[in-house]
Parts: structure tokens; C-alpha cells; sequence
């Protein structure tokens, strides 16, 4: 199986920054994406940034330019995923949520962390 455990949620005052960590161990999947999803009160969860083990990144147009997600990859058996927050906005408090999908030639399977919250307030 797969196990995500994040970090690095807070409390910041908006313009301020905060750095996301996500690391997964267990099965090892050559071909994979790791990323993040946030939801908000009363808001269906949406996808932030992913990264692919190619290096195939992808971010929702409201955090072009602001977050930035990166990884650290450990003979896939240990990955880390990071998303540097920079100009955050209150718009950008809620759940954040690991996301880890491994790709086969038969399937892909999804794995979710159990969320970090980030609150943008003064």
C-alpha cells in the first residue's frame, strides 16, 4: 500500500508564505504523479499542482506564478512532494490534501494524506 503524511499547514498573513510537505513510502510505482488538492468550506476539492515522475507539471491558473511544487524522488520508494506558497491570498485558505497516483499498464490507483490546513488571515 501507499502512505502520505503532510506537514507544514499553518496559520499567515496574506502576501505571506508557507512550504507544503508530502512524504510517501510503501509500494514503489516507477510511473507516477504526486500533488495537491485543497478544498474550502463548502467547496468541492480541486486540484492545486501536480508532478509527474517525468517532471510533467500542471497548476490551476489561480496559483500560476505564486505556488511553485516540486519533488525529491528516492529510488520511488520514499518520494516527497513540496509546494511552495509565495503571495498568499485569503482565497487560498483551506484543506490542503496530498495526492499520490500510481500508474500501471493495467490501472492507475489514487491515494489522498489526510489534509493540512492553511489559513490566510490577518
Amino acid at each position: 500500500q501507499v502512505r502520505l503524511v503532510e506537514s507544514g499547514g499553518g496559520l499567515v498573513q496574506p502576501g505571506g508564505s508557507l512550504r507544503l510537505s508530502c512524504v510517501k513510502s510503501g509500494n514503489r510505482f516507477s510511473s507516477n504523479v504526486m500533488g495537491w488538492y485543497r478544498q474550502a468550506p463548502g467547496k468541492q476539492r480541486e486540484l492545486v499542482a501536480t508532478m509527474s515522475s517525468s517532471g510533467i507539471t500542471n497548476y490551476t491558473d489561480s496559483v500560476k506564478g505564486r505556488f511553485t511544487i516540486s519533488r525529491d524522488d528516492k529510488d520511488n520508494a520514499e518520494n516527497t512532494v513540496f509546494l511552495q506558497m509565495n503571495s498568499l491570498k485569503p482565497e487560498d485558505t483551506a484543506v490542503y490534501y496530498c495526492y499520490y497516483q500510481s500508474r500501471t499498464i493495467l490501472t492507475y490507483n489514487d491515494y489522498w494524506g489526510q489534509g493540512t490546513q492553511v489559513t490566510v488571515s490577518s
